[in-house]
């Protein structure tokens, strides 16, 4: 499918791949998530008026519209609402047609989409989640819920955020892809716009943070599920949860931030018409903050029994990692001093972001210190601070919608309505949250406090309410632009200085009538039709399309899959979250004690897995037969990846992210053995000689991989059929000595729910076993493009990229077999 219907087309904006279109979906669906969030704020805020609640909700239906709310607004609303202004802008910025892979740019919203319905829909599941925003062990296994009948909804709300990362990850692949290897002729790393530097950091945080959260998310639903007992025992299983939560969490922290910081720098530069102060060291600040991230994760957990030296090391990095950031609020400030400031709405949104993120600056360096932390830790002290951290990027969010709604609907608004809205927005959220700081003794999550604290309890409650009119008087202003605003010039700011308002608002489907080119040092428009170019500045010819002109390559649009992917993948999720009450009785019937459940067994949840397994069956291979071209830019920089092409890099991306899931799933055991104690621990496999047979297996499968390469590029169909059918019985041999091994593991009673040895055992070698399924599901369908169409001959690459995930696979299980098998 390559014709896209016009915009005014529903169908259209089911079978989009044009990032455009897809940025819109984003911006939209997190804003419906946005208004979901906040409505269950308001009812929580509401109970709150007074100490104990005012009875609007019951104790459970209380800790269910929390939690919720925070995983609605920290996942399904900040992090897609920027995504949404990414997918616009950030191939515009950078000059590009459109995303790397526009098929799976898609695939990566119906992932998203779907994961927020299934959340929705845990509602109706006997309850949603109600373990608190963080799912903290051992809260988050149907042996510690309170009320075990919520097993299928929370269920469904950890699946769901299972799904989200999906989205995550395949976006993050995309983003890294596209801004390293399609940007502009003459647009080198360092002159690129300021919000496309603060995404490019932000994906490659989400690449490895959002990785160490999925490792987790996968233990815990297969806890929840199967009943395993990594988050369950008294072994160690909270410290583990906390470590791989955290390890991801910290991180978050930033990658919401940096698109927010982004806009500010773009949105500062244009209404103060400077260019930003001590521009190259903000990006070396953004890029040290990048990678600090990852080495503080551990003053979340000053109060558990990690030592003191430890705790008073990551109170250092802690206090390391807000130096950057003085460094980025000084040049902000400064850039406003050097120039003369116009007071927009998306400047006045910009402004009012800034001075909320000095606030929760100032008041996070309290809990940075140990002893401080003691007491503020659990209390409202932190949601206070957590808030004006996470809503100043929400602010600045609201400036970039300001600030591009012109571009986007080629519509503009009234001023007086938008700071209307930012003069309500900016009262109702101190209002809001300021009284939390006064009301700090209350502890978080519980809706009893102490009578002295009622007053501020109502001030922040008002505050709530008025906080969430702002957003009606936002949606009033947005919606009464579109019908009847007037239509904005190309570019309505007077010193804006990015490409996206170089082109007509809003812009056409091909973003560029020529080829966009900064090598003269500034922005022209090529035309290549006449001639060939030369190439440029870098042009990595071995890499590129053969055509000659920029304007002969037709690129599809549309595509149908990538959604009956994302439904299939939603009708198989929904099935599993009510597969736990089958578990049980499995389990029972072998003599485990001890573990029931509320929910029912039912039909519908086996039904709708089989039913989600044949439309993903259906969708994938169509999917891989479909003809759709995205072709790469033939003149583009690509530094430093010059000499690899899109679709390489990209199994590389993916791959170092599956290297931190694997390496979460190893460290779990190696901590959790540590803590049991290394000599203690019992080994489960029944002897060392099926993973010995199993490695000789996959080492031989990795020599028959690189023989398929060599026959395809030497055009033998004969070879290449011969060295991919050996691959796939050599793999199919791997998964029958597993069975072997495990069909001998239960004739002995042995399960994964004995023990947390079991769990990790059955877990870590069943996720490398799911990991060979896969890429013998790929085999397959290779096999059957080489009979029916002589695929591979011309183009080997495919073959290729699917030995760098076959060697990988190998790789992992190297690690594997002496962890298991021999220590």
């Amino acid at each position: 499918m390559s014709d896209l219907p016009p915009m005014t087309s529903i169908k259209r904006w089911f079978v989009t791949t044009n990032h455009k279109d897809v940025g819109i979906l984003y911006l939209a669906t997190a804003l419906f998530f946005l208004l979901f969030g906040g409505v269950l704020a308001l009812v929580f805020r509401a109970h709150l008026w007074e100490a104990g609640g005012t009875g609007l909700l019951s104790g459970n239906e209380f800790n269910q519209a929390v939690s919720t709310h925070g995983l609605l607004m920290v996942f399904w609303f900040l992090s897609p609402f920027a995504a949404g202004f990414a997918n616009y802008f950030v191939p515009l910025q950078i000059g590009a047609d459109d995303l790397a892979f526009p098929r799976m740019n898609a695939l990566s919203y119906w992932f998203y989409l779907f994961s927020g319905i299934l959340i929705a829909i845990s509602f109706f599941q006997q309850g949603s989640f109600a373990g608190g925003w963080t799912m903290y062990a051992p809260l988050n296994v149907p042996t510690y819920t309170p009320a075990m009948e919520a097993t299928t909804g929370g269920n469904a709300t950890v699946l769901a955020l299972l799904l989200f990362v999906f989205s995550i990850t395949i976006g993050t692949v995309n983003f890294l892809v596209t801004i390293h290897r399609s940007r502009a002729e003459g647009l080198g790393l360092w002159n690129m716009p300021m919000f496309t530097w603060s995404w490019l950091l932000t994906v490659w945080m989400m690449l490895f943070a959002f990785a160490a959260l999925l490792a987790a998310l996968l233990l815990l639903s297969i806890d929840r599920i199967f009943l395993t007992q990594y988050f369950a025992t008294d072994q160690g299983s909270g410290l583990l949860w906390a470590h791989l939560f955290w390890f991801f969490g910290h991180p978050e922290v930033y990658i919401v931030f940096f698109p927010a910081l982004g806009i500010m720098f773009e949105t500062f530069q244009t209404f103060t018409g400077r260019r930003l102060v001590g521009r190259k060291w903000v990006i070396i600040a953004m890029v040290l903050v990048a990678v600090q991230s990852f080495l503080v994760w551990m003053h979340h957990m000053f109060l558990t029994t990690i030592n003191l030296e430890i705790t008073t090391l990551f109170m250092a990095t802690t206090i390391g990692i807000s130096l950057p950031f003085d460094l980025m609020v000084f040049a902000l400030i400064y850039t406003m001093v050097k120039g003369r400031v116009r007071f927009t709405t998306p400047f006045l949104f910009s402004l009012g972001a800034l001075v909320l993120f000095i606030l929760g600056g100032i008041t996070g360096v309290f809990l940075g210190a140990v002893v401080l932390d003691y007491e503020f830790r659990g209390t409202y002290w932190v949601v206070a601070h957590f808030h004006y951290v996470m809503v100043s990027g929400v602010t600045a969010l609201i400036a970039g919608l300001y600030y591009w709604w012109p571009k986007i609907t080629g519509k503009m608004y009234s001023e007086t309505l938008g700071k209307l809205n930012f003069a309500v927005y900016f009262i109702g959220f101190n209002l809001l949250y300021f009284p939390m700081f006064l009301a700090w003794e209350t502890p978080r999550r519980v809706f009893n406090y102490g009578e002295g604290m009622q007053i501020y309890h109502q001030m922040a409650t008002v505050g709530a309410f008025v906080l969430g009119s702002s957003f009606l008087i936002m949606f009033f202003t947005l919606a009464k632009s579109w019908v009847s605003g007037p239509d904005a010039p190309d570019n309505p700011w007077e010193f804006s200085r990015t490409a996206e308002w170089a082109i007509p608002s809003p812009p056409p489907l091909e973003n560029w009538d020529g080829r966009p080119s900064y090598a003269s040092g500034r922005l022209e428009f090529v035309d290549d039709s006449a001639a060939a170019t030369d190439g440029g500045v870098a042009t990595g010819h071995a890499e590129t399309t053969t055509e000659s002109g920029h304007e002969d390559v037709h690129a599809d649009h549309a595509s149908i899959w990538p959604l009956g992917i994302g439904l299939g993948t939603f009708v198989f999720f929904l099935g599993l979250t009510g597969i736990t009450p089958y578990t049980v009785s499995f389990a029972t019937e072998r003599g485990l004690e001890g573990v029931g459940t509320g929910a029912e067994t039912s039909i519908l949840y086996p039904a709708l897995i089989a039913a989600g397994l044949a439309i993903l069956a259906v969708t994938l291979f169509k999917f891989g037969v479909e003809e759709f071209n995205a072709p790469e830019m033939p003149v583009a920089e690509r530094w430093p990846f010059e000499g690899v092409g899109n679709t390489k890099m990209g199994v590389w991306v993916f791959l170092a992210s599956d290297v931190v899931v694997f390496g979460a799933a190893i460290g779990a055991f190696v901590f959790m053995r540590i803590h049991t104690g290394w000599s203690e621990w019992t080994t489960v496999p029944f002897a060392s000689w099926p993973g010995l047979l199993n490695t000789y297996i996959l080492l031989t499968s990795s020599f028959t991989v690189i023989l398929a390469l060599v026959f395809a590029e030497r055009q033998n169909k004969k070879g290449l059929l011969t060295a991919m059918g050996a691959t796939l019985l050599l793999g199919l041999a791997f998964m029958s000595v597993k069975a072997y091994e495990y069909s001998v593991k239960f004739s002995h009673g042995d399960y994964w729910w004995n023990g947390i040895e079991y769990s990790i055992y059955f877990v870590t070698t069943g996720l490398h076993a799911l990991h060979v399924i896969l890429g013998l599901l790929i085999a397959v369908f290779m096999i059957y493009r080489i009979i029916s169409i002589d695929a591979y001959l011309e183009d080997h690459r495919p073959v290729e990229f699917f030995g760098l995930y076959w060697h990988f696979v190998d790789i992992v299980w190297v690690f594997l077999f002496p962890l298991f098998y021999l220590m």
